[in-house]
């Protein structure tokens, strides 16, 4: 009975410090998409992985600056912008998706 309590409450006490990955890419109207990265308990992304991808290779990798954000030059045609803050928390969002 014990056992159950202390995984029940290990359980709880780990889902309250859970977090999920966000990200919002605007166009700048100038040639540039800026995307803001962050986490749901409004961690900053600094320091967090960033790519472009196009055509299945990447074309665009950083990480996040002192902000949580990045600014890079659109690439021409369809791409995907991804913000890797490792498993489980990756967020992909498509350039048909980015407005300005």
């Amino acid at each position: 009975m014990m056992k159950k309590i202390v995984l029940a409450l290990s359980f709880m006490i780990s889902s309250m410090f859970a977090h999920s990955a966000i990200m919002s890419c605007f166009d700048n109207a100038d040639g540039t998409i800026t995307c803001e990265g962050g986490f749901s308990d409004g961690s900053s992304a600094t320091g967090v992985k960033f790519k472009v991808e196009k055509d299945g290779e990447i074309v665009f990798n950083t990480k996040m600056n002192e902000y949580s954000e990045v600014n890079f030059k659109k690439p021409s045609g369809n791409y995907t912008a991804i913000f890797d803050a490792g498993e489980g928390h990756q967020v992909k969002i498509k350039s048909s998706d980015i407005t300005e």
